[in-house]
Protein backbone atom coordinates (compact mmCIF):
# COMPACT_ATOMS: atom_id res chain seq x y z
CA UNK A 1 0.00 0.00 0.00
CA UNK A 2 1.52 3.51 -0.62
CA UNK A 3 1.95 6.18 1.35
CA UNK A 4 -0.90 8.84 1.81
CA UNK A 5 -0.28 12.03 0.36
CA UNK A 6 -2.07 15.01 1.73
CA UNK A 7 -2.43 18.85 -0.15
CA UNK A 8 -0.39 21.24 0.67
CA UNK A 9 0.17 24.77 0.12
CA UNK A 10 3.31 26.77 0.72
CA UNK A 11 4.01 30.24 0.41
CA UNK A 12 7.42 31.42 0.62
CA UNK A 13 9.76 34.97 0.17
CA UNK A 14 12.53 35.21 -2.23
CA UNK A 15 15.42 37.74 -2.23
CA UNK A 16 14.01 40.93 -4.32
CA UNK A 17 17.58 42.04 -4.48
CA UNK A 18 18.51 39.05 -6.37
CA UNK A 19 18.17 39.27 -10.72
CA UNK A 20 14.95 37.82 -12.57
CA UNK A 21 17.05 34.97 -13.57
CA UNK A 22 18.00 33.94 -10.25
CA UNK A 23 14.73 34.35 -8.65
CA UNK A 24 13.55 32.14 -11.64
CA UNK A 25 16.44 29.70 -10.47
CA UNK A 26 15.36 29.86 -6.89
CA UNK A 27 11.47 28.76 -7.48
CA UNK A 28 12.76 26.47 -10.00
CA UNK A 29 14.99 24.43 -7.58
CA UNK A 30 12.28 24.67 -4.93
CA UNK A 31 9.71 23.51 -7.06
CA UNK A 32 12.36 20.55 -8.79
CA UNK A 33 13.10 19.61 -4.65
CA UNK A 34 9.83 18.79 -4.07
CA UNK A 35 8.95 16.92 -7.04
CA UNK A 36 12.58 14.92 -6.68
CA UNK A 37 11.20 13.88 -3.15
CA UNK A 38 7.59 12.44 -4.17
CA UNK A 39 5.62 15.65 -4.18
CA UNK A 40 3.30 16.54 -6.89
CA UNK A 41 3.19 19.99 -8.34
CA UNK A 42 -0.44 21.00 -8.41
CA UNK A 43 0.50 24.64 -9.18
CA UNK A 44 2.94 27.31 -8.59
CA UNK A 45 1.74 30.71 -8.15
CA UNK A 46 4.59 33.36 -8.74
CA UNK A 47 2.81 36.82 -7.41
CA UNK A 48 5.73 39.24 -8.08
CA UNK A 49 7.79 41.39 -6.12
CA UNK A 50 5.81 43.30 -3.16
CA UNK A 51 6.65 45.66 -0.18
CA UNK A 52 6.70 43.68 3.07
CA UNK A 53 4.74 44.61 6.11
CA UNK A 54 7.86 45.27 8.02
CA UNK A 55 10.89 44.82 6.97
CA UNK A 56 13.11 41.15 6.91
CA UNK A 57 16.96 41.18 7.33
CA UNK A 58 17.24 44.85 6.61
CA UNK A 59 14.90 44.18 2.91
CA UNK A 60 11.75 46.13 2.17
CA UNK A 61 10.59 44.16 -0.87
CA UNK A 62 10.26 40.07 -1.37
CA UNK A 63 9.43 38.35 -4.43
CA UNK A 64 6.44 36.64 -3.34
CA UNK A 65 5.85 32.38 -4.38
CA UNK A 66 2.60 30.57 -3.60
CA UNK A 67 2.75 26.92 -4.34
CA UNK A 68 -0.01 24.32 -3.92
CA UNK A 69 1.57 20.53 -3.87
CA UNK A 70 0.48 16.53 -2.93
CA UNK A 71 3.31 15.01 -0.91
CA UNK A 72 4.06 12.83 2.35
CA UNK A 73 3.39 14.43 5.70
CA UNK A 74 7.16 13.11 6.51
CA UNK A 75 8.98 14.85 3.70
CA UNK A 76 7.50 18.37 4.82
CA UNK A 77 9.91 18.54 7.36
CA UNK A 78 12.72 18.17 4.69
CA UNK A 79 11.34 20.71 2.57
CA UNK A 80 11.25 23.19 5.28
CA UNK A 81 14.79 22.46 6.34
CA UNK A 82 15.90 23.31 3.00
CA UNK A 83 14.31 26.49 2.81
CA UNK A 84 15.49 27.36 6.20
CA UNK A 85 19.14 26.99 4.83
CA UNK A 86 18.36 28.80 1.79
CA UNK A 87 20.18 32.42 2.64
CA UNK A 88 18.17 33.41 -0.85
CA UNK A 89 14.17 32.90 0.88
CA UNK A 90 13.68 35.21 3.49
CA UNK A 91 10.44 33.57 5.31
CA UNK A 92 7.98 30.61 4.22
CA UNK A 93 4.97 29.17 5.32
CA UNK A 94 3.64 25.73 5.10
CA UNK A 95 0.01 24.75 5.29
CA UNK A 96 -1.55 21.43 5.32
CA UNK A 97 -5.10 21.68 3.59
CA UNK A 98 -7.92 20.04 5.46
CA UNK A 99 -10.83 19.14 3.21
CA UNK A 100 -12.90 22.37 3.22
CA UNK A 101 -9.84 24.53 1.78
CA UNK A 102 -8.97 21.33 -0.95
CA UNK A 103 -12.91 22.18 -1.86
CA UNK A 104 -12.47 25.99 -1.82
CA UNK A 105 -9.17 25.84 -3.68
CA UNK A 106 -11.16 23.02 -6.49
CA UNK A 107 -14.01 25.41 -6.89
CA UNK A 108 -11.84 28.53 -7.24
CA UNK A 109 -10.72 26.41 -10.54
CA UNK A 110 -13.76 25.70 -11.53
CA UNK A 111 -15.16 29.63 -12.08
CA UNK A 112 -14.67 31.39 -15.11
CA UNK A 113 -14.57 35.05 -15.05
CA UNK A 114 -17.50 36.60 -15.79
CA UNK A 115 -17.99 38.84 -18.34
CA UNK A 116 -18.90 42.65 -17.40
CA UNK A 117 -22.57 43.44 -17.48
CA UNK A 118 -24.05 45.55 -20.13
CA UNK A 119 -24.12 48.98 -19.44
CA UNK A 120 -27.74 50.41 -19.51
CA UNK A 121 -27.54 54.22 -21.08
CA UNK A 122 -31.42 54.93 -21.94
CA UNK A 123 -31.59 56.21 -18.11
CA UNK A 124 -28.85 58.42 -18.51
Amino acid sequence: MGIEKHMYELTYIVNSVLSEEQIKDVVQKVTQYIAEGGGEIVEVDEWGSRRLAYPLQKKRNGYYVNMFFRAPGNYIARIERTLEIDDNILRYLTLRMDAKMERAFKDGKKRTVLPPLPVNRDND
